[in-house]
């Protein structure tokens, strides 16, 4: 008896050890992006709760405003109106672009001062890119890999090591680049429009680039305009903005899996991807400025699943307060860690954007003040 024990307790010791094996090859193989970068808070000027939500405000073109307001959702009190300047003493500068946490760094792309900056936890700037082309503004950007790449008005996107900031390696192609989404070591770059004699010409080019080459893998035709790039459950999303005319605003999907296949999935100017959840929540905000600033909006919010490919008109909000229905949308944003929605509406210039919390089941928690004007994007760290 003594030895069958003793068989039963090594036998057991030895699935335990195997089952903690298979646990750690399951973590670390999710863990690029995070879980190995520790936290820093160095430099910071002032203690930060751990939940933290940082809110980019893009500003006014040309006035020098743009800022980055820090919001804790635990601790709704606990609100920095301009984070940036407090930890850096300095201005954020003209026209935030466009905002991305990689590895537990914040990016932030300033298009008007033509410059991109990595940030800590506790948002202490660590390293700084100018882009000194003339017209070479940065757009948006994306992370994979140790590596950051940015698009530029002017048809270029650049590589920069994650850490420094250095360029490591650029592709030209394509006129005016805007969203950009990396899929399966793919990115998907969306190639705007071009000028000629003064005229826009708008494209209907989204670019496929292999990550591991660097090099341009095939180009796919779209809808005219593609501009907001995202991705859920291995496929990639696409706002097309059209040509302000005979073509509107649509929402498309392409699967890579399936060629690079192309779905018209409707009428959208803007979306967010919960990926964690395979959803993707899609905002049609139509506003009249005929007699600006006596503007009228009406918004039409729905939702589709990643997982199932399916559609679903109904909106997602379910107790939204009245004047969000007529509010112009400005963003939206997922916090993955607990599937809360954030959908941020602007006054333009005539004052600060509003952002509106619901959880994942579209259940209204809060509205605050985002600090300032035109609320463009949000991240989180949890």
């Amino acid at each position: 008896p003594y030895k069958k024990q003793r068989k039963m307790k090594i036998k057991s010791l030895l699935l335990s050890l195997m089952c903690l094996i298979a646990l750690n090859v399951s973590i670390t193989s999710c863990s690029d992006d995070d879980d190995d970068y520790g936290r820093n808070d160095s430099g910071s000027t002032i203690e930060l709760p751990q939940k933290r939500a940082y809110i980019l405000n893009e500003g006014s073109q040309g006035a020098n405003n743009a800022s980055i307001s820090f919001y804790c959702p635990d601790q709704a009190n606990f609100f920095v109106k301009d984070i940036f300047q407090t930890q850096n003493d300095a201005k954020l500068g003209d026209t935030g672009q466009d905002m991305i946490e990689y590895r537990n760094s914040i990016y932030v792309a300033v298009n008007g001062s033509s410059y991109m900056t990595r940030l800590n936890t506790a948002g202490v700037e660590q390293a700084r890119h100018a882009f000194t082309v003339n017209g070479a503004t940065p757009r948006y950007m994306a992370a994979d890999d140790g590596y950051v790449y940015v698009t530029l008005y002017g048809g270029k996107v650049v590589k920069l090591d994650a850490q420094t900031l250095e360029e490591k390696a650029s592709l030209s192609l394509g006129n005016n680049l805007e969203g950009i989404v990396e899929c399966n070591d793919k990115l998907y770059v969306a190639n705007s429009y071009k000028k000629e004699d003064a005229q826009f010409v708008y494209l209907s080019d989204v670019f496929v680039i292999n990550t591991k080459t660097f090099t341009l893998e095939k180009t796919l035709t779209v809808t005219v305009n593609p501009n907001k790039l995202t991705e859920a459950n291995d496929k990639v999303f696409l706002i097309s903005y059209g040509d302000y005319g005979t073509v509107g605003y649509t929402a498309q999907m392409i699967d890579p899996k399936d060629n690079n296949k192309i779905t018209v999935i409707g009428t959208a100017t803007d979306m967010v991807a919960d990926d964690e959840r395979g959803m993707v929540y899609f905002v049609n905000s139509e506003t009249d400025y005929s007699n600006w600033p006596e503007t009228s909006t009406i918004n039409t919010f729905y939702s589709y699943n990643a997982n199932t490919l399916e559609k679903k008109d109904a909106s997602f909000l379910k107790n939204a307060p009245e004047e969000l229905a007529s509010s112009s949308v400005y963003s939206m944003s997922v916090n993955e860690a607990n599937g809360d929605i954030y959908i941020a509406t602007t006054l333009y210039s005539a004052g600060n954007g509003t952002i509106y919390r619901f959880d994942q089941n579209g259940n209204f928690i809060d509205k605050f003040d985002c600090g300032g004007q035109n609320p463009k994007k949000i991240i989180f760290f949890n």
